[in-house]
């Protein structure tokens, strides 16, 4: 089935400014709540969210096999358990309703009353309900920047860092929208020179520049996927801000990995943008030396060019971008990760979520964390206001963008923006 949502001479009879990261030819998929304090699913083109509760209930989707309630829910859950097919179809007519071309909605003001909302009075939610979230540890700049600073500069990277696509399980309950702020952690760290640990507020407060995929049901209990078909199971993609507390990381992770300098927050974006939207921006990824054993050997274009941006904003000041980078230089694919994921028959479901790991490019100033930008410390960046940060201060906000651009078209995922609180304080 052709994608023609992505047909890049397609207009939309909705104003987009020529800069959005929702063209028509994005229609990301999220949730929103309404000012009269509904919540429905929706898609967004330029800055209108558009109610597909609403469009659904106006028989809109006729022709398309659809649940009564399909987007009439509070979570994507039930549209990504439906499969591509579905997906694909329901973006393409999407494009259509919404295509200058196309008078049954643009001349209908009643339904356009009930359907359409500026994005600004909208309240976006969690976009799906993550049952189980995986994340990865597959930039071989970032690998590489950490086992030089932590262990032996000549052997930074683990013997079996190039064999498999190392990850871990983290916390789906802490997972949370763009714009809901982040207490920093208490937590157990050893002071420098210090033999016994203390217990308090983490000193060392550290951003990671994620993407993350959102999949559908991939196997049952027991059933590996082959490398080959797991783009089928990939719905789409969100940025991902996947918090970091450096010092506790530093006591806890020997020798079981991290624990609770990872799992107090995880921001995403709130729009998923779909494999279908950024397959004009289809990219080989770096070569793989030694070659990957054969169950996950791929040919082709399997990486993305997603470029990415990180900004610091200290209390009334202006932000200061302190990181470029782009999702092409992550030496494990996605779908490397989701083969090697259910390879030992582990099931993977609707709605779970897969964290890249830090991306990392190949110059200090494409570097994904405060850790390797500022070298641990050693080397602080200046902001806007003439201050420094070694890692994230209180009041700060950490600002993610990314997006896809060609000669013809951008697509992008808006952002994830997260201001960082001192510790919970309980009333």
């Amino acid at each position: 089935m052709p994608i023609t949502a992505n047909d890049t001479n397609r207009k939309s009879w909705l104003e987009v400014p020529s800069n959005s990261d929702f063209p028509i030819q994005n229609i990301p998929f999220g949730v929103f709540l309404t000012k009269e304090n509904i919540v429905t699913v929706g898609t967004r083109i330029g800055d209108y969210a558009i109610d597909l509760g609403a469009l659904q209930q106006l028989n809109y989707f006729e022709g398309i096999e659809l649940t009564d309630d399909m987007f009439m829910q509070d979570t994507l859950n039930d549209f990504i358990s439906d499969g591509k097919k579905t997906w694909r179809l329901v973006r393409n007519r999407i494009a259509d309703i919404f295509d200058v071309n196309n008078p049954k909605l643009q001349n209908n003001q009643t339904d356009r009353d009930i359907v359409i909302f500026d994005i600004k009075d909208v309240e976006m939610q969690l976009p799906v309900l993550i049952g189980d979230y995986t994340d990865f540890y597959s930039s071989k700049e970032h690998a590489t920047n950490v086992g030089k600073m932590f262990r032996d500069p000549d052997n930074a990277l683990l013997p079996n860092w190039l064999h498999i696509p190392v990850g871990y399980h983290g916390r789906s309950s802490s997972i949370v929208p763009s714009g809901i702020p982040v207490h920093r952690p208490m937590g157990q760290t050893l002071p420098n020179g210090e033999t016994s640990p203390v217990f308090g507020s983490s000193r060392s407060v550290d951003f990671e520049l994620e993407t993350a995929f959102i999949t559908t049901d991939v196997n049952i209990m027991g059933e590996n996927i082959p490398v080959t078909e797991t783009e089928d199971y990939i719905f789409g993609m969100v940025l991902l801000n996947d918090w970091s507390a450096r010092d506790i990381q530093k006591w806890e992770y020997v020798p079981l990995g991290p624990f609770l300098a990872k799992n107090f927050a995880s921001s995403i974006s709130p729009w998923i943008v779909t494999m279908d939207a950024l397959e004009p921006f289809r990219t080989k990824g770096p070569k793989q030396e030694p070659t990957p054993l054969p169950y996950l050997q791929q040919k082709g274009k399997h990486s993305f060019d997603i470029n990415l941006e990180v900004a610091i904003q200290p209390e009334n000041a202006e932000a200061t971008v302190v990181s470029r980078s782009n999702f092409k230089y992550l030496y494990w694919s996605m779908c490397q990760q989701l083969a090697h994921h259910t390879s030992n028959g582990c099931r993977v479901n609707s709605g779970d979520m897969m964290g890249s790991g830090t991306i990392s490019g190949p110059t200090p100033d494409s570097f994904g964390s405060m850790l390797e930008l500022t070298w641990g410390g050693k080397n602080p960046l200046k902001m806007s206001d003439g201050t420094e940060r070694k890692f994230i201060n209180d009041n700060d906000t950490v600002i993610m963008k990314g997006f896809c651009q060609n000669g013809q078209v951008r697509i992008g995922f808006g952002e994830v923006s997260s201001k960082l609180l001192p510790p919970f304080v309980r009333q």
